[in-house]
């Protein structure tokens, strides 16, 4: 067993690592591969700190990871389920290289009683943050009706970014204010690996404005998919342009293959649209 430091060009094995993990065992599906992938070309995403992610190698294959979600002060901690007996030394890396000054904080599945034992042995104790992962079974077309006001659009990844990321910006509620998007966004064009534009999503007003936004992510080794992000801008609310911009997406992930697809939420939004809630995570802290 070897435990290095994360490069980039790890990126894959990491990836792979999370397919693996959550291949037969979901409980950790809050944190999937394409969770990791979103994350990672984020603009707020801590880019100079990423040596600080811990690996555990066997052979070349990752076996266990301690990765930081955006910022230090919060981590993920996993490992492969044969390597179950590595899991104390995954938490106790995280803890020594990605705390903050308050301390650290895990997530974990209240289903998983073994982390759970591990992590409270480790000195941290459960807290009260949690989030939710929900669930839809895509074993029938969604009826993906939207408004003919409205076109179906999928957005290049370059030259649609500024539009997107305006979008973005309106639909989760930082103001309309287009001046001050410019001052304090400076973004750059993405350029995540297993990107499919196919299932990356947009209506677009008669004036050209991107009225909603959706982008859902798959992976050919997998039989799922993952919801990030969803949203509407504000003036546009109340058409069904989220939703008809999600069962499309979700109809185009059944014709890939997928089986199913996640959402980190737990928003009466998705429960109206089939989505239930599958897991929930508690936040273990150790300051």
């Amino acid at each position: 067993m070897e435990h290095r430091q994360y490069t980039d060009a790890d990126y894959q094995a990491v990836c792979d690592f999370l397919i693996a993990q959550n291949r037969d065992d979901r409980t950790h599906i809050n944190w999937n591969w394409a969770r990791f992938e979103w994350m990672y070309e984020h603009p707020y995403f801590a880019k100079d700190m990423r040596n600080a992610i811990g690996l555990w190698f066997d052979g070349d294959r990752v076996v266990g990871a301690a990765i930081y979600d955006m910022y230090f002060g919060e981590a993920f901690a996993g490992v492969l389920p044969e390597y179950a007996a590595l899991y104390p030394d995954v938490l106790k890396y995280a803890y020594g290289a990605l705390k903050d000054d308050s301390g650290l904080a895990i997530a974990i599945c209240d289903a998983n009683g073994a982390e759970i034992e591990a992590a409270e042995k480790a000195g941290f104790a459960r807290g009260v943050e949690s989030e939710t992962v929900m669930a839809i079974d895509l074993d029938a077309p969604l009826p993906a009706e939207l408004d003919p006001e409205f076109r179906l659009y999928e957005p290049d990844p370059d030259e649609d970014f500024r539009a997107v990321q305006w979008a973005l910006w309106q639909g989760f509620d930082h103001g309309e204010d287009r001046a001050q998007f410019e001052r304090e966004e400076a973004p750059t064009p993405q350029k995540r690996k297993h990107f499919r534009r196919e299932l990356n999503l947009c209506a677009v007003c008669p004036n050209g404005e991107y009225a909603g936004f959706v982008c859902l992510w798959m992976h050919d080794g997998t039989d799922y998919a993952y919801v990030e992000p969803l949203c509407t801008i504000p003036k546009q609310r109340g058409k069904g342009i989220a939703k008809a911009l999600l069962y499309e997406a979700l109809n185009r992930a059944k014709a890939l293959g997928a089986k199913t697809a996640y959402v980190i939420s737990d928003m009466p939004f998705y429960e109206k649209l089939g989505f239930r809630k599958i897991y929930h995570y508690s936040f273990y802290r150790k300051g």
